[in-house]
Parts: structure tokens; C-alpha cells; sequence
């Protein structure tokens, strides 16, 4: 192995693994357990979110409408809870049905109407943005809240979902690993699973590599990429489920960095061990990244506004690296 493959393979764990050493020694405070709790808890978001947009990215396809899937989740939740006062079973049922359905109809439009699939995904995160606003009339959902027509709602976040984003294990130390953190490696550790080392997985790359080679070969191309877009639904409504059962309401603007930070992480994945393709592995590295490189920014008191100009930027120097040095094509 020449120096230069050794470059392409680890130089973006190195690079991650530098970013620690300099935020380390330039903030006050960095190393901390309470930053290191910040650092996963945007993390485990960002990385469900980033597994979703990876097992669509794998089969060739995008989904734009991850963060809308998400916030439309984290309403559907607080609305479930606060107005129709179901209990947390219910709200998280119907979080996965709403991500399931819009996976379904995005993977629909996609394959059968022929929509490319970043206007159909950019289409449903319009029509979603504008239809989880309405049953409230565009207002946030919390216990107590006035409702359009005057009356009060009597619901409040059932304790059992608020644990979901606010319980905190004994791994390591005290009341330092939130269990969203669990929950995204589960499903790191599933999705990676599931792509690398099942029939079903290999052959969603297949169909990402060379769709039509996969159709001669007998491959259910359509069904494949269905199925991806389902997958990606219900992982952002799992993110969405999480972040409601963080903050304890249905909060409109809540989400509005998620599909940035999500898509960067997946992208950011392909850079990883010089992978060249998207990968569960890799999405997970990206996650913890960008969740670096934030909160790393935020304690030096970067201004916010530059936060994404930097993100971008980060992220075309990996993928430059990845692609135009290795020679190598995304697939």
C-alpha cells in the first residue's frame, strides 16, 4: 500500500481525529463530559437521519424530504399526546406509520410516474412542510396550549416518550450516554448489517451500481428502491419521535437544520476508510464529524452564520479528496 492509498484510506479519520486535538486545546471546556453529551445528542439526531439518506443514496436515489419527515413526525407525536391524549405506544406508532407512508409515496412517484427523485422528495418536503401546520394553524404544540378554536388542550407528553430523548445510561459515567445515542447505534449496527451482509442489502448496491444490469438479471429494481425510500422515511421519523421526546412539545422550527447536517453526514461517509460509496460505517463517522465540528465551532463562538459555510466547505474537500484524487466514481 503506497502512501498515497494510505492518504485516501485514513486521512479522513485522521482529519476527525485532529479536529478533536485542535478544539481540545483552542476551547475551554471541549473535553468535558457536558460537551460530550451536547456532541452525542446531535449526533444520534443527525445520524439516523444520515442512515436513512444513505440506504436511498445506495440505490442511486436522494431523499430531500427527510427533515420535513422528521418535523412532520415530532408534530405528529406532540399532537397525538397533548390534543388526542393517547399514550406514547400510540404517538410512536403513528410517527412510523406517517414515515412509512411517505416513504411508500416518495418511492411510488420515483418508480412509477418516473418523477426524478430529487424533485418528487423536494416536492413532499413543500407539501409536508405546509400540512403539519394546519391542524394547529401553524403554531408550536405544548401542554396547555390554546387550540384554534379557543379551547384548551388537556393532554400533556406521556413520561415514558419523554425518556426516549431525555434518559441517560451509566456506560461510561454517570448519566453521560443518552438513549438516543443507543438507539442510533442499534441502528447503525442493523442498517450496516443489512447492507453489507444480507441478500437483500447487496442487491439494493446492485441496483444503485447498475440498475439496468440488476432488471436483466432479475432483480425487482423498482421494489428495491421502494423499500429504500420506506427505510428512510421511517429512520426520519424515528429522529423526529427522539427530538420531540427531547424538547416535550411539537416545536415548528425546530428542524430546520436536519436535512443539511443529515445529508452532509451521509456524503461525508463516502470520504471514510476511502469507501468511495455510501456506506452505514461511514455515515456514522460523518454524524460524529459534523456533531464535532459544530459544537467545536459554537465554544470557539464562531459566528452562527458562517457554521454552514464551513460545513460545506469541509465537506467538498472530503469528497474532492475522496473521488479526484483515488480516481474513483461514487456507485
Amino acid at each position: 500500500m503506497t502512501l498515497r492509498d494510505i492518504a485516501i484510506r485514513y486521512g479522513f479519520l485522521a482529519l476527525l481525529a485532529g479536529l478533536v486535538i485542535f478544539f481540545s486545546f483552542s476551547t475551554n471546556g471541549f473535553t468535558s463530559p457536558q460537551a460530550a453529551v451536547f456532541i452525542l445528542q446531535s449526533v444520534s439526531l443527525t445520524g439516523i437521519l444520515a442512515l436513512g439518506v444513505t440506504a436511498t443514496l445506495v440505490v442511486g436515489g436522494f431523499d430531500l424530504s427527510i427533515g420535513s419527515i422528521a418535523t412532520s413526525a415530532m408534530m405528529a407525536a406532540a399532537y397525538v399526546m397533548v390534543v388526542l391524549e393517547q399514550n406514547a405506544l400510540v404517538a410512536v406508532l403513528v410517527c412510523l406509520a406517517i414515515g412509512a407512508l411517505v416513504g411508500l409515496i416518495n418511492g411510488i412517484i420515483i418508480c412509477y410516474l418516473r418523477v426524478p427523485d430529487l424533485l418528487a422528495t423536494l416536492g413532499m418536503m413543500f407539501l409536508l412542510i405546509g400540512l403539519q401546520r394546519i391542524p394547529t394553524e401553524g403554531r408550536s404544540i405544548a401542554a396547555g396550549m390554546t387550540m384554534p378554536d379557543g379551547s384548551t388542550a388537556s393532554g400533556q407528553f406521556d413520561p415514558a416518550f419523554l425518556a426516549l430523548g431525555r434518559h441517560r445510561f451509566d456506560f461510561i459515567l454517570p448519566n453521560l450516554v443518552p438513549a438516543s445515542v443507543v438507539v442510533l447505534i442499534v441502528l447503525a449496527v442493523l442498517i450496516w448489517f443489512f447492507l453489507e451482509y444480507t441478500r437483500f442489502g447487496r442487491l439494493m448496491y446492485a441496483v444503485g451500481s447498475n440498475a439496468r444490469a440488476a432488471e436483466f438479471a432479475g432483480a425487482p429494481v423498482k421494489a428495491y428502491k421502494i423499500w429504500a425510500y420506506i427505510i428512510s422515511g421511517v429512520f426520519a421519523s424515528i429522529g423526529g419521535i427522539l427530538l420531540a421526546a427531547r424538547l416535550g412539545r411539537g416545536d415548528i422550527a425546530s428542524g430546520n437544520n436536519l436535512l443539511l447536517d443529515a445529508v452532509a453526514a451521509a456524503l461525508i461517509g463516502y470520504a471514510v476508510l476511502g469507501a468511495s460509496k455510501p456506506n452505514a460505517f461511514g455515515t456514522a463517522v460523518g454524524a460524529l464529524f459534523v456533531g464535532v465540528l459544530l459544537q467545536g465551532l459554537t465554544m470557539m463562538n464562531v459566528p452562527y452564520y458562517t457554521q454552514d459555510f464551513i460545513k460545506g466547505a469541509v465537506l467538498v474537500v472530503a469528497l474532492v479528496f475522496t473521488f479526484s484524487l483515488s480516481g474513483r466514481t461514487a456507485r
